[in-house]
Protein backbone atom coordinates (compact mmCIF):
# COMPACT_ATOMS: atom_id res chain seq x y z
CA UNK A 1 0.00 0.00 0.00
CA UNK A 2 1.17 3.43 -0.98
CA UNK A 3 2.10 6.03 1.49
CA UNK A 4 3.03 3.82 4.58
CA UNK A 5 6.12 2.26 5.99
CA UNK A 6 7.33 -0.97 7.15
CA UNK A 7 7.78 -1.51 10.42
CA UNK A 8 8.48 -5.13 11.19
CA UNK A 9 7.47 -8.78 10.22
CA UNK A 10 5.13 -11.56 12.35
CA UNK A 11 4.77 -15.07 10.73
CA UNK A 12 6.81 -13.82 7.72
CA UNK A 13 3.95 -11.12 7.09
CA UNK A 14 5.54 -7.68 5.95
CA UNK A 15 3.33 -5.11 8.96
CA UNK A 16 3.17 -1.63 7.39
CA UNK A 17 1.89 1.50 8.62
CA UNK A 18 0.10 4.33 6.44
CA UNK A 19 0.19 7.94 7.47
CA UNK A 20 -2.49 8.48 8.48
CA UNK A 21 -1.83 6.22 11.55
CA UNK A 22 0.83 9.38 13.32
CA UNK A 23 -2.47 11.36 12.88
CA UNK A 24 -4.53 9.04 14.86
CA UNK A 25 -2.38 8.49 17.79
CA UNK A 26 -2.44 12.03 19.30
CA UNK A 27 -5.87 12.62 17.84
CA UNK A 28 -7.01 9.49 20.18
CA UNK A 29 -4.85 10.48 22.75
CA UNK A 30 -6.46 13.76 23.15
CA UNK A 31 -9.99 12.54 22.79
CA UNK A 32 -9.54 10.16 25.61
CA UNK A 33 -7.46 12.57 28.04
CA UNK A 34 -10.39 14.94 27.57
CA UNK A 35 -12.95 12.39 28.68
CA UNK A 36 -11.37 10.37 31.50
CA UNK A 37 -13.22 11.16 34.33
CA UNK A 38 -16.47 10.39 32.02
CA UNK A 39 -14.98 6.98 30.95
CA UNK A 40 -14.15 6.26 34.52
CA UNK A 41 -18.03 6.68 35.10
CA UNK A 42 -18.98 4.62 32.18
CA UNK A 43 -16.69 2.24 32.87
CA UNK A 44 -18.27 1.42 36.69
CA UNK A 45 -21.71 1.20 34.89
CA UNK A 46 -20.87 -1.48 32.38
CA UNK A 47 -18.88 -3.90 35.07
CA UNK A 48 -21.32 -3.25 37.11
CA UNK A 49 -18.91 -2.69 40.40
CA UNK A 50 -20.62 -2.44 43.93
CA UNK A 51 -18.30 1.06 44.90
CA UNK A 52 -16.42 4.05 42.48
CA UNK A 53 -13.06 3.80 41.55
CA UNK A 54 -10.33 5.53 43.34
CA UNK A 55 -9.11 8.36 39.87
CA UNK A 56 -6.46 9.92 42.67
CA UNK A 57 -3.50 8.89 40.03
CA UNK A 58 -5.64 8.82 36.93
CA UNK A 59 -6.39 12.12 36.60
CA UNK A 60 -2.83 13.30 38.00
CA UNK A 61 -1.13 16.08 36.38
CA UNK A 62 0.23 14.43 32.97
CA UNK A 63 -1.43 10.78 33.54
CA UNK A 64 -4.55 11.52 31.09
CA UNK A 65 -2.31 11.75 28.49
CA UNK A 66 -0.18 9.18 29.41
CA UNK A 67 -3.24 6.92 29.95
CA UNK A 68 -4.59 7.88 26.77
CA UNK A 69 -1.53 6.98 24.26
CA UNK A 70 -1.51 3.38 26.82
CA UNK A 71 -5.12 3.15 25.63
CA UNK A 72 -4.62 4.12 22.01
CA UNK A 73 -0.95 2.27 21.51
CA UNK A 74 -2.92 -0.94 23.29
CA UNK A 75 -6.22 -0.45 20.89
CA UNK A 76 -4.06 -0.56 18.14
CA UNK A 77 -2.02 -3.38 19.39
CA UNK A 78 -5.26 -5.44 19.38
CA UNK A 79 -6.41 -4.41 15.70
CA UNK A 80 -2.90 -5.87 14.44
CA UNK A 81 -3.84 -9.04 16.27
CA UNK A 82 -7.41 -9.01 14.63
CA UNK A 83 -5.54 -8.89 11.32
CA UNK A 84 -2.93 -11.39 12.27
CA UNK A 85 -5.98 -13.91 12.96
CA UNK A 86 -7.39 -13.42 9.55
CA UNK A 87 -3.90 -13.68 7.72
CA UNK A 88 -3.31 -16.82 9.76
CA UNK A 89 -6.12 -18.43 8.69
CA UNK A 90 -5.70 -17.51 5.62
CA UNK A 91 -2.02 -18.31 4.88
CA UNK A 92 -3.03 -22.10 6.80
CA UNK A 93 -5.96 -22.19 3.68
CA UNK A 94 -3.05 -21.59 1.25
CA UNK A 95 -3.38 -17.96 0.56
CA UNK A 96 -1.01 -15.63 -0.22
CA UNK A 97 -0.86 -12.46 2.47
CA UNK A 98 1.11 -9.23 1.33
CA UNK A 99 1.19 -7.47 4.12
CA UNK A 100 -0.86 -5.87 6.87
CA UNK A 101 -1.31 -2.08 6.88
CA UNK A 102 -2.46 0.06 10.49
CA UNK A 103 -4.63 2.71 9.11
CA UNK A 104 -6.37 5.81 10.64
CA UNK A 105 -9.93 3.35 11.18
CA UNK A 106 -7.67 -0.27 11.86
CA UNK A 107 -6.58 -2.36 9.85
CA UNK A 108 -6.22 -3.45 6.33
CA UNK A 109 -4.75 -7.41 5.43
CA UNK A 110 -4.13 -7.78 1.60
CA UNK A 111 -4.95 -11.11 0.63
CA UNK A 112 -4.87 -12.63 -2.92
CA UNK A 113 -5.30 -9.15 -4.21
CA UNK A 114 -8.11 -9.74 -6.87
CA UNK A 115 -9.43 -12.76 -5.92
CA UNK A 116 -12.19 -13.87 -3.65
CA UNK A 117 -11.80 -17.09 -1.82
CA UNK A 118 -14.11 -20.11 -1.90
CA UNK A 119 -16.94 -19.44 0.31
CA UNK A 120 -15.72 -22.33 2.98
CA UNK A 121 -12.16 -20.75 3.21
CA UNK A 122 -13.71 -16.88 3.41
CA UNK A 123 -16.01 -17.86 6.48
CA UNK A 124 -13.39 -18.96 8.69
CA UNK A 125 -10.92 -16.38 7.76
CA UNK A 126 -13.37 -13.80 7.72
CA UNK A 127 -14.40 -14.65 11.28
CA UNK A 128 -11.00 -15.66 12.65
CA UNK A 129 -10.93 -11.51 13.36
CA UNK A 130 -13.85 -10.66 15.43
CA UNK A 131 -13.38 -13.64 17.28
CA UNK A 132 -9.92 -12.56 18.36
CA UNK A 133 -10.90 -9.31 19.07
CA UNK A 134 -13.82 -10.95 21.28
CA UNK A 135 -10.93 -12.99 23.05
CA UNK A 136 -8.97 -9.65 23.99
CA UNK A 137 -12.02 -8.41 25.31
CA UNK A 138 -12.81 -11.06 27.65
CA UNK A 139 -9.37 -11.18 28.81
CA UNK A 140 -8.99 -7.73 29.61
CA UNK A 141 -12.01 -7.41 31.10
CA UNK A 142 -11.18 -10.14 33.63
CA UNK A 143 -7.72 -8.33 33.95
CA UNK A 144 -9.74 -5.27 35.41
CA UNK A 145 -12.53 -6.94 37.40
CA UNK A 146 -9.08 -8.84 38.69
CA UNK A 147 -7.39 -5.07 39.76
CA UNK A 148 -10.02 -3.66 41.34
CA UNK A 149 -10.89 -6.48 43.43
CA UNK A 150 -7.40 -8.09 44.10
CA UNK A 151 -4.97 -5.49 44.43
CA UNK A 152 -4.67 -3.77 47.91
CA UNK A 153 -3.66 -0.16 46.80
CA UNK A 154 -6.70 1.61 45.35
CA UNK A 155 -4.83 4.34 42.96
CA UNK A 156 -2.83 1.13 41.67
CA UNK A 157 -6.05 -0.79 41.23
CA UNK A 158 -8.13 2.22 39.19
CA UNK A 159 -5.62 2.49 37.13
CA UNK A 160 -5.15 -1.17 36.35
CA UNK A 161 -8.83 -1.30 36.59
CA UNK A 162 -9.10 1.73 34.06
CA UNK A 163 -6.71 0.81 31.06
CA UNK A 164 -7.60 -2.75 31.05
CA UNK A 165 -11.59 -2.11 31.19
CA UNK A 166 -10.83 0.68 28.63
CA UNK A 167 -9.81 -2.06 26.13
CA UNK A 168 -12.01 -4.95 27.16
CA UNK A 169 -15.18 -2.35 26.19
CA UNK A 170 -13.13 -1.16 23.13
CA UNK A 171 -12.45 -4.90 21.91
CA UNK A 172 -15.70 -6.06 22.27
CA UNK A 173 -17.07 -3.38 20.29
CA UNK A 174 -14.79 -4.11 17.73
CA UNK A 175 -15.94 -7.46 17.84
CA UNK A 176 -19.64 -6.39 17.39
CA UNK A 177 -19.39 -3.52 14.88
CA UNK A 178 -17.18 -5.97 12.39
CA UNK A 179 -19.75 -8.47 12.68
CA UNK A 180 -22.42 -6.36 11.07
CA UNK A 181 -23.65 -7.35 7.54
CA UNK A 182 -21.91 -4.17 5.88
CA UNK A 183 -19.02 -5.27 3.21
CA UNK A 184 -15.89 -4.80 3.02
CA UNK A 185 -16.18 -5.10 6.46
CA UNK A 186 -15.88 -8.69 8.11
CA UNK A 187 -19.74 -9.49 8.70
CA UNK A 188 -20.26 -8.56 5.17
CA UNK A 189 -17.68 -10.98 4.28
CA UNK A 190 -19.17 -13.83 6.16
CA UNK A 191 -22.59 -12.68 4.36
CA UNK A 192 -20.96 -13.14 1.34
CA UNK A 193 -19.58 -16.65 2.37
CA UNK A 194 -23.02 -17.89 2.90
CA UNK A 195 -24.77 -16.34 -0.14
CA UNK A 196 -21.81 -17.77 -2.39
CA UNK A 197 -22.63 -21.03 -1.36
CA UNK A 198 -25.92 -20.32 -3.27
CA UNK A 199 -25.20 -17.98 -6.53
CA UNK A 200 -22.38 -17.17 -8.33
CA UNK A 201 -19.39 -15.13 -5.81
CA UNK A 202 -19.83 -11.99 -8.17
CA UNK A 203 -23.46 -11.54 -7.62
CA UNK A 204 -22.85 -12.29 -4.00
CA UNK A 205 -20.38 -9.81 -3.40
CA UNK A 206 -22.92 -7.35 -5.21
CA UNK A 207 -25.69 -8.29 -2.67
CA UNK A 208 -23.10 -8.03 0.23
CA UNK A 209 -21.32 -4.40 -0.92
CA UNK A 210 -25.41 -3.09 -1.67
CA UNK A 211 -25.67 -4.22 1.54
CA UNK A 212 -22.87 -2.55 2.97
CA UNK A 213 -23.66 0.51 1.45
CA UNK A 214 -27.05 0.88 2.54
CA UNK A 215 -25.49 0.47 6.10
CA UNK A 216 -23.62 3.52 5.27
CA UNK A 217 -26.30 5.64 4.52
CA UNK A 218 -27.45 5.01 7.34
CA UNK A 219 -23.64 5.89 9.15
CA UNK A 220 -23.80 8.63 7.69
CA UNK A 221 -27.56 10.05 8.56
CA UNK A 222 -26.90 9.51 11.90
CA UNK A 223 -23.49 10.63 11.69
CA UNK A 224 -25.01 14.44 10.68
CA UNK A 225 -27.95 14.47 12.83
CA UNK A 226 -25.54 14.13 16.09
CA UNK A 227 -22.50 15.85 14.48
CA UNK A 228 -20.78 12.81 14.77
CA UNK A 229 -17.76 13.00 12.38
CA UNK A 230 -16.16 9.59 13.19
CA UNK A 231 -19.34 8.59 11.94
CA UNK A 232 -19.15 9.89 8.80
CA UNK A 233 -15.62 8.64 8.35
CA UNK A 234 -16.74 5.09 8.92
CA UNK A 235 -19.90 5.65 6.60
CA UNK A 236 -17.30 7.20 3.63
CA UNK A 237 -14.83 4.63 4.39
CA UNK A 238 -17.85 1.75 4.16
CA UNK A 239 -19.56 3.54 1.12
CA UNK A 240 -16.01 3.59 -0.84
CA UNK A 241 -14.83 0.01 0.37
CA UNK A 242 -18.15 -1.71 -0.36
CA UNK A 243 -18.04 -0.17 -4.41
CA UNK A 244 -13.98 -0.91 -4.71
CA UNK A 245 -14.70 -4.65 -3.90
CA UNK A 246 -17.77 -5.17 -5.79
CA UNK A 247 -16.22 -3.36 -8.97
CA UNK A 248 -12.53 -5.79 -8.36
CA UNK A 249 -14.53 -8.89 -8.48
CA UNK A 250 -16.92 -7.74 -11.26
CA UNK A 251 -14.03 -7.43 -13.30
CA UNK A 252 -12.09 -10.44 -11.72
CA UNK A 253 -15.27 -12.43 -13.33
CA UNK A 254 -15.62 -10.85 -16.66
CA UNK A 255 -12.03 -11.25 -17.45
CA UNK A 256 -11.96 -14.98 -16.16
CA UNK A 257 -10.41 -16.90 -19.03
CA UNK A 258 -9.01 -13.65 -20.92
CA UNK A 259 -5.55 -13.27 -22.03
CA UNK A 260 -3.71 -10.20 -22.69
CA UNK A 261 -3.49 -11.30 -26.50
CA UNK A 262 -7.14 -10.71 -26.44
CA UNK A 263 -6.97 -6.91 -25.07
CA UNK A 264 -3.89 -6.29 -26.42
CA UNK A 265 -3.11 -3.05 -29.53
CA UNK A 266 -0.99 -4.74 -32.02
CA UNK A 267 0.73 -3.61 -34.54
CA UNK A 268 2.73 -1.66 -32.03
CA UNK A 269 4.13 1.98 -32.82
CA UNK A 270 7.35 1.83 -31.58
CA UNK A 271 10.18 4.38 -30.73
CA UNK A 272 13.69 4.36 -31.53
CA UNK A 273 15.99 5.12 -28.72
CA UNK A 274 18.03 7.87 -31.35
CA UNK A 275 14.76 9.73 -31.79
CA UNK A 276 14.61 13.38 -30.35
CA UNK A 277 12.07 13.60 -27.53
CA UNK A 278 10.65 16.73 -29.35
CA UNK A 279 9.85 13.93 -31.83
CA UNK A 280 8.27 11.78 -29.42
CA UNK A 281 5.86 14.50 -28.43
CA UNK A 282 4.49 15.07 -31.48
CA UNK A 283 4.17 11.24 -31.91
CA UNK A 284 2.21 11.56 -28.80
CA UNK A 285 -0.03 14.51 -30.22
CA UNK A 286 -0.46 12.25 -33.49
CA UNK A 287 -1.64 9.26 -32.30
CA UNK A 288 -3.28 10.41 -28.91
CA UNK A 289 -0.98 7.53 -27.11
CA UNK A 290 0.59 9.05 -23.83
CA UNK A 291 3.53 5.73 -23.96
CA UNK A 292 5.37 4.04 -26.54
CA UNK A 293 7.79 0.79 -26.52
CA UNK A 294 11.78 1.92 -27.33
CA UNK A 295 12.88 -0.63 -29.45
CA UNK A 296 16.72 -0.92 -30.92
CA UNK A 297 18.10 -3.68 -33.43
CA UNK A 298 14.67 -5.51 -32.91
CA UNK A 299 15.20 -5.95 -28.83
CA UNK A 300 12.31 -4.09 -26.50
CA UNK A 301 15.12 -2.04 -24.40
CA UNK A 302 12.80 0.62 -22.55
CA UNK A 303 9.28 2.84 -22.36
CA UNK A 304 8.74 6.36 -22.89
CA UNK A 305 5.80 7.57 -21.51
CA UNK A 306 4.38 11.47 -21.58
CA UNK A 307 5.37 11.17 -17.45
CA UNK A 308 8.98 10.51 -18.25
CA UNK A 309 9.00 13.45 -20.22
CA UNK A 310 7.30 15.76 -17.89
CA UNK A 311 9.93 15.19 -15.57
CA UNK A 312 12.63 17.30 -17.60
CA UNK A 313 12.60 20.95 -18.48
CA UNK A 314 11.06 21.89 -21.66
CA UNK A 315 15.08 23.43 -22.51
CA UNK A 316 16.11 20.26 -21.62
CA UNK A 317 14.28 18.46 -24.50
CA UNK A 318 15.80 20.47 -27.13
CA UNK A 319 19.03 18.73 -26.11
CA UNK A 320 18.06 15.13 -24.77
CA UNK A 321 16.84 11.77 -26.89
CA UNK A 322 14.78 9.05 -25.87
CA UNK A 323 17.54 7.07 -24.53
CA UNK A 324 18.16 9.72 -21.94
CA UNK A 325 14.66 9.93 -20.69
CA UNK A 326 13.07 6.11 -20.97
CA UNK A 327 12.28 4.03 -18.54
CA UNK A 328 14.25 1.05 -18.73
CA UNK A 329 13.78 -2.73 -18.46
CA UNK A 330 10.38 -2.06 -18.72
CA UNK A 331 7.64 -5.27 -17.07
CA UNK A 332 6.49 -7.30 -19.85
CA UNK A 333 4.12 -10.45 -20.28
CA UNK A 334 3.45 -12.91 -22.59
CA UNK A 335 0.42 -12.63 -24.98
CA UNK A 336 -1.12 -15.65 -23.33
CA UNK A 337 -0.50 -13.98 -19.34
CA UNK A 338 -4.41 -13.98 -17.80
CA UNK A 339 -5.20 -9.82 -18.60
CA UNK A 340 -6.22 -9.67 -14.90
CA UNK A 341 -2.25 -9.73 -14.36
CA UNK A 342 -1.92 -6.69 -16.76
CA UNK A 343 -4.51 -5.07 -14.41
CA UNK A 344 -3.15 -6.03 -11.48
CA UNK A 345 0.55 -4.96 -12.21
CA UNK A 346 -0.50 -1.37 -13.43
CA UNK A 347 -2.51 -0.56 -10.38
CA UNK A 348 0.12 -2.23 -8.02
CA UNK A 349 3.23 -0.34 -9.97
CA UNK A 350 1.25 2.62 -10.91
CA UNK A 351 2.10 2.07 -14.58
CA UNK A 352 -0.10 2.53 -17.59
CA UNK A 353 0.94 0.19 -20.29
CA UNK A 354 2.38 -3.13 -20.48
CA UNK A 355 4.19 -4.19 -23.54
CA UNK A 356 3.24 -7.70 -24.43
CA UNK A 357 6.79 -9.75 -25.89
CA UNK A 358 6.77 -13.18 -26.67
CA UNK A 359 10.37 -14.82 -27.34
CA UNK A 360 12.06 -11.05 -27.04
CA UNK A 361 9.76 -9.85 -30.00
CA UNK A 362 7.07 -7.34 -28.85
CA UNK A 363 3.88 -8.97 -30.57
CA UNK A 364 1.53 -5.94 -28.75
CA UNK A 365 0.75 -3.33 -25.67
CA UNK A 366 -2.05 -3.36 -23.29
CA UNK A 367 -3.11 -0.22 -21.49
CA UNK A 368 -5.39 0.34 -19.26
CA UNK A 369 -7.75 2.10 -21.74
CA UNK A 370 -7.55 -1.02 -23.49
CA UNK A 371 -8.53 -3.49 -20.46
CA UNK A 372 -11.71 -0.55 -20.17
CA UNK A 373 -12.63 -1.02 -23.56
CA UNK A 374 -12.63 -4.63 -23.50
CA UNK A 375 -14.46 -4.57 -20.12
CA UNK A 376 -17.74 -2.20 -21.64
CA UNK A 377 -17.66 -4.84 -24.97
CA UNK A 378 -17.69 -7.71 -22.47
CA UNK A 379 -20.68 -5.66 -20.54
CA UNK A 380 -22.68 -5.18 -23.57
CA UNK A 381 -22.59 -8.96 -24.71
Amino acid sequence: MKDSIQIGELFGIPIRLHFTFLIVIPLFTLIIAYQIEYSVSFLETVFGLPGPVDTSLITAGQMPYILGMIVTLSLFAGVLIHELAHSVVAISKGLEVKSITLLILGGVSQIDEGKSPEPDVELPMAIAGPLASLVIGIVTGIVALFSYYFISQPAVAGILFYVFGYLSVLNILLFLFNLIPAFPMDGGRVLRAFLAKRMPIHQATSIAADIGRGFAIVFGFIGLLLFNPILIIIAVFVYLGAGQEATMIKYSHLLEGVTVANAMSSPVTYISPASSVDAVVQAMYNTKHLGFPVIENGALIGVVTLHDINTISAIDREAMIVRDVMTKDPVTLPPEAPLTDALKLMSTMNIGRVPVVRDGQVEGIVTRTDILRFLELKELK
